[in-house]
């Protein structure tokens, strides 16, 4: 019997031997790694969804808020952003009757002038009245502590008003205070049940007709809407002469396209 060769055979055995071990061991500590990363990543998915499900409740927790308010039908607003008088009108409403507490402090005086096609000259003595320039922003003069005190709440700035609430919703709301003895200020709203402000378009509304009265609110819900997105306008404009020039290139760009692979098979 030759000894080298038995030797070398039982050697050969023993490390097919060791090696099926080895891998039997690495098939299981892959399998351990595969599994485990699989209930991680399943984990993982089920928070990403638990987080996703936060955010999109969170994102319509406003809306529910809002719907749960609008307890009647909104009016339909007159808005239209093309009609610069309206516009006027209601810019010098909004300056002399509702500027006294609000702000809109996105929106600066210039604005009036280059949008709304008002005389600079009558912008600076007619609708600035705390010495600032023709170029700050349409911020109230009220003190935030003063107007904490009388209304209980800092009015807010309504710039954004429109794009929180809605034109029709604005619009519904400064026509549906009504009187009501039991509130601070002797008014309520219907849309705005209990509301903290007092209704400061009543003088206007008992001088004139109802017709004029809604108007009036029109020409104010219009302003502010414009006030929300001020280059709304000017990227129409814009956008209507992009079309156009495309529209025209686009006729000699197809023949030159045609013209390039006429020869191509």
């Amino acid at each position: 019997m030759d000894i080298s060769k038995t030797y070398t055979r039982l050697r050969i055995a023993f490390q097919v031997v060791a090696s099926s071990f080895a891998c039997s061991h690495t098939f299981e500590y892959a399998a351990r790694a595969y599994f485990a990363s699989a209930y991680w990543k399943t984990i993982l998915r089920l928070v990403n969804s638990f987080k996703f499900m936060i955010v999109v409740m969170l994102s319509l927790l406003p809306t529910l808020t809002f719907a749960s308010a609008e307890s009647v039908e909104l009016l339909k607003a007159p808005v239209n952003l093309q009609d610069k008088v309206s516009l006027q009108r209601g810019a010098n409403l909004f300056i002399n009757q509702c500027m006294g507490c609000h702000s809109l402090e996105y929106i600066r005086y210039e604005r009036l002038v280059t949008d709304l096609g008002i005389p600079p000259e009558v912008v600076k003595e007619q609708m600035i009245f705390n010495g600032q320039d023709i170029g700050s922003k349409m911020i109230s003069s009220m003190d935030s502590e003063v107007a904490a005190k009388w209304f209980g709440i800092v009015p807010p700035d309504l710039t954004l008003e429109s794009k929180l609430r809605s034109p029709d919703w604005i619009y519904s709301y400064l026509l549906a205070f009504y009187p009501d003895a039991s509130r601070p200020f002797g008014v309520n709203n219907h849309v705005f049940p209990n509301v903290g402000m007092p209704h400061v378009l009543q003088d206007m509304q008992e001088k004139l007709e109802p017709e004029e009265f809604k108007q009036a609110v029109g020409d104010l819900t219009n302003f502010l809407t414009y006030s929300s997105d001020p280059t709304k306008l000017s990227r129409e404009r814009i956008g209507t002469f992009v079309l156009i020039f495309l529209a025209i290139l686009f006729v000699p760009v197809w023949f030159l396209n045609r013209e390039y692979w006429k020869d191509v098979k």
